[in-house]
């Protein structure tokens, strides 16, 4: 199901990859290598692949972008806090990489936002406060550079519904110490949700996080036709065993 996506990824860059002479068979072979690993659920044997890429072009941004995203996915799923601290780091630095090559690029923008939000999971209050105003700016930004981008409305949708339920204690206190967050509401967080999946319709995690919107609007008959709509579909990415497992969970909570 993610196949096309991989390898669409490779489609922009190619024109630029042709200017490096006898190592564009290289880089392309490399890409795609990457991409079917990726496809195939290998992430943890993708990730040398475009590590390797950059060892031949440090600026090749689809493997900096890859690499990113891979780093904060693998690292997600460790249970050891020292390595999964590292992965998150490496995700940040590969970003902030492809974030330099080209800011205007929609998937540097979304790797930014990504790494940004897993090292808030390791990071003191002041740092995740810049963070999450810094995770929605880079989320806004991949939009305005490519309206159709259904990972940054995702983004942004997870963004509101956690800002949208911090309580007026929490919000004061962010105030006061590390400055206002910007305002959010769950209606706002439920129609980036929705743009997501008119985007993309085969995204796992958008359908379980638009049934937990859903659930703490009241809507309880949307998020269950959500979830049982989401058993039908087949993974997409690694990470979606997980995104399953987490979805049977809510719909027993929903319906017992």
């Amino acid at each position: 199901m993610m196949r096309w996506f991989f390898l669409l990824l490779l489609l922009p860059h190619r024109s630029s990859a042709q200017s490096m002479g006898s190592s564009v068979p290289d880089i392309a072979a490399l890409l795609s290598r990457g991409a079917r690993l990726e496809a195939a659920f290998k992430e943890e044997e993708a990730l040398p692949v475009y590590q390797q890429i950059l060892q031949i072009q440090p600026h090749q941004l689809v493997a900096l972008c890859r690499c990113s995203d891979l780093s904060c996915r693998i690292g997600n799923r460790l249970s050891d806090r020292e390595k999964k601290v590292a992965c998150f780091e490496a995700g940040y630095r590969y970003a902030r990489a492809a974030y330099r090559v080209d800011s205007t690029d929609p998937e540097a923008n979304i790797v930014m936002a990504f790494s940004l939000a897993r090292m808030a999971l390791i990071q003191s209050g002041k740092e995740r406060v810049t963070a999450a105003k810094d995770i929605k700016r880079y989320a806004e930004q991949a939009i305005r550079y490519d309206p159709g981008n259904y990972k940054a409305y995702h983004i942004l949708g997870r963004w509101e519904y956690e800002v949208s339920d911090l309580n007026i204690v929490e919000r004061t206190l962010a105030r006061w110490f590390f400055g206002a967050l910007p305002e959010a509401s769950l209606d706002e967080s439920i129609r980036d949700y929705e743009k997501s999946m008119a985007l993309r319709p085969d995204f796992l995690l958008n359908y379980y996080e638009l049934a937990r919107a859903y659930r703490r609007e009241g809507e309880k008959d949307k998020a269950v036709a959500l979830l049982r709509r989401m058993a039908g579909l087949p993974d997409g990415m690694y990470d979606d065993r997980t995104v399953r497992a987490q979805e049977q969970a809510l719909l027993k909570t929903l319906t017992e």
